[in-house]
C-alpha cells in the first residue's frame, strides 16, 4: 500500500505543526484541541431539514441525543456513536458527518452524547450505548420511524460501541436492527494484529496516543477477557444485521476490522469490507483535505445504508 497524494500532503502539514501532541495534554485540554483540529479539516455544517438536542433517561441518568431530520424523512433511523477513544469527541465534533448521513440517506439520525472517561470509565459508555439503542427502538413509532428500519453506526471507539450495543441487546429490541456500519472500528485492545505492530508511529493515533486512550478509558486493569471491551470475544455472532466495515490502509486498527468480518460471515451475517488503502484513521472528518473522505462518506456508506434501510417496511 502507498499513501495517496492528499494524505501524504496532510501528514507533511501535520509534521510541520508545533502543536503539542494530545497524549501529552490533560484530557480537558486534549478535548478542546481535538475539537479545534476537526474544525480545520472538515467542511462546515451541511443544510438539512432540522435538528434538535434532547435528553433521554437511562439507568445511570440522562444523556443527550441530537436528532437530524432530513428535508423529506424516509421513515428510517440511524443511531450514531462518535469516535474519540472514549475520552475525546462529542455530538459537535461529528455533527457534519451525521448531517451528511441524514441528507444522503433520508434517514433520521440520532447522535449519542455518551459519557466519557476518565470521569466515567468503562463500561459507562457501553451502558449508555445499550440504553440509547433500546430507547430508539421502543420510541421509534412515536418518532415516525419504522423500528425494523434502524441502522447502528459508529466510527473508531464509536464503532466498538455500536458493535457491542447490537450484541448486548440481541433478542431484546422491538425489532432487529436493519444494518450496522462500523467505520475504522477499535475492536481489540490486545494489539495482536499485524497493523498494530507495523503502524505504531502512524498519525493520528500512534502507540502513545492509543495507550493514553486505553489508560483513561479502562484504568489500570484492562478488561482483556470482557467482550464489551473486545467484541471479537463474543461467542455468538448469529442474528446480527448486514454489516459494512470501513477501514484505512495506514491505520493501526485496520486488521481489527478485517478480522471482525470473518466470524460474522461464518455466522451467516451478510458482510461487506472495504479498506481505503491510501489514507489514515479518522479520514472521514477530513473532507476539506481529502477527496477520499467525500467519496467514502457520500457515495459508499450512504449508498449502502440507503439500500439496507429502504427494504421492506413492517
Amino acid at each position: 500500500m502507498k499513501l495517496d497524494r492528499e494524505t501524504e500532503a496532510l501528514l507533511f502539514w501535520v509534521s510541520s505543526s508545533k502543536t503539542k501532541p494530545l497524549w501529552r495534554m490533560d484530557h480537558e485540554r486534549a478535548r478542546a484541541e481535538y475539537r479545534r483540529s476537526i474544525s480545520k479539516t472538515d467542511v462546515g455544517p451541511i443544510e438539512i431539514g432540522s435538528t434538535r438536542d434532547f435528553e433521554i433517561a437511562t439507568p445511570a441518568g440522562a444523556i443527550t441525543m441530537r436528532e437530524y431530520i432530513a428535508p423529506g424523512p424516509s421513515g428510517a433511523g440511524i443511531l450514531f456513536f462518535h469516535g474519540g477513544g472514549g475520552v475525546l469527541g462529542d455530538i459537535d465534533t461529528h455533527d457534519t458527518l451525521c448531517r451528511a448521513l441524514c441528507l444522503d440517506t433520508g434517514a433520521t439520525v440520532f447522535s449519542v452524547d455518551y459519557r466519557l472517561a476518565p470521569e466515567h470509565p468503562f463500561p459507562a459508555a457501553v451502558y449508555d450505548g445499550v440504553a440509547a439503542l433500546e430507547w430508539l427502538t421502543a420510541a421509534a413509532e412515536g418518532l415516525s420511524i419504522d423500528p425494523a428500519r434502524i441502522a447502528v453506526a459508529g466510527d473508531s471507539a464509536g464503532g466498538s460501541l455500536a458493535a457491542v450495543a447490537l450484541h448486548e441487546t440481541k433478542g431484546r429490541l422491538v425489532a432487529p436492527a436493519a444494518a450496522q456500519l462500523l467505520i475504522y472500528p477499535a475492536l481489540d485492545l490486545r494489539a495482536k494484529q499485524p497493523s498494530r505492530k507495523e503502524l505504531v508511529d502512524q498519525f493520528p493515533i500512534p502507540e502513545d496516543m492509543l495507550y493514553w486512550f486505553f489508560n483513561h478509558y479502562f484504568g489500570l486493569a484492562w478488561p482483556i477477557a470482557d467482550p464489551r471491551a473486545i467484541p471479537a470475544l463474543y461467542k455468538d455472532d448469529s442474528g446480527l444485521p448486514p454489516t459494512l466495515i470501513i477501514t484505512a490502509g495506514f491505520d493501526p486498527f485496520r486488521d481489527e476490522g478485517f478480522e471482525y468480518a470473518e466470524p460474522l460471515a461464518a455466522a451467516g451475517v451478510p458482510v461487506e469490507y472495504e479498506c481505503y488503502e491510501g489514507t489514515v484513521h479518522g479520514f472521514l472528518n477530513m473532507c476539506l483535505l481529502l477527496r477520499v473522505a467525500y467519496r467514502s462518506r457520500r457515495l459508499r456508506m450512504s449508498t449502502w445504508l440507503k439500500e439496507q434501510l429502504d427494504g421492506p417496511r413492517t
